[in-house]
Order: C-alpha cells, then sequence, then structure tokens
C-alpha cells in the first residue's frame, strides 16, 4: 500500500512540474535584451519558449522618460507561433527603451515581463 502511495505521489508531482514549464517564457528578443542597436528597427521580435494565443499576448513599449512609443498591432511570424512581431510605424530616437510584455500561451497559461535596449544612434 505504501509503494502505492508513494507511486501515486511521484506521478502526480511529475504531471504538476510538466504545467510549470508550459508556461511562454521570452527566450530572445530583437532588438536584443539589454542590448544596443545601432539604428531604430522596424519592428520589435519577441520570441517565447511555448506557442501564443496572440489576442491576448502584446507589448508596451516605453521610452527613457517612461512614456508610450506608438507601436503597431502584434502579430505572430508567418514562419512561428512562439514568435511575436511589432511594427514600429515611426523611427526610434537615441535613447534606453524599456518593453513591457504580457503573453497567453495556447495552453491557456499567462506570463508577463520587462526588459530594456538602447539605441545608440
Amino acid at each position: 500500500m505504501k509503494k502505492i502511495f508513494l507511486g501515486m505521489m511521484a506521478t502526480a508531482a511529475l504531471s504538476m512540474s510538466g504545467a510549470v514549464f508550459a508556461h511562454a517564457h521570452l527566450k530572445s528578443a530583437f532588438p536584443a535584451i539589454n542590448g544596443v542597436a545601432t539604428n531604430s528597427p522596424a519592428n520589435l521580435v519577441l520570441k517565447f519558449s511555448e506557442g501564443l494565443n496572440i489576442h491576448f499576448t502584446g507589448v508596451k513599449l516605453l521610452n527613457g522618460k517612461h512614456q508610450p512609443v506608438k507601436t503597431g498591432t502584434a502579430l505572430l511570424s508567418d514562419s512561428d507561433d512562439k514568435a511575436m512581431v511589432v511594427p514600429l510605424p515611426d523611427a526610434l530616437a537615441k535613447g534606453k527603451y524599456t518593453v513591457e510584455w504580457h503573453a497567453l500561451s495556447k495552453d491557456g497559461h499567462k506570463t508577463k515581463g520587462h526588459y530594456t535596449f538602447v539605441i545608440k544612434k
């Protein structure tokens, strides 16, 4: 009986640990996380560990004075449902920027975070 109980506990622990890894975590970005870009990019590109539900995923871009910067509508990359592309309709001025992101993975888990980058121009 004790062995059965321990086996059930181990199975439950393994199944719960899989759920923890199912969240969409930011893996990389362009411009790079904490990076320096020589020129203003045409898009922000955020790559996640899981497929995204784009209808509940997005970013807010802030300049060095923490003022919002205009962005276009976030879309999934044509080739990858783990990559979100955010058009930048206007060139970014020299300075530091913060990207605040929120994501809903296709399996329903929410995550959020932020990172910064610098435009050197």
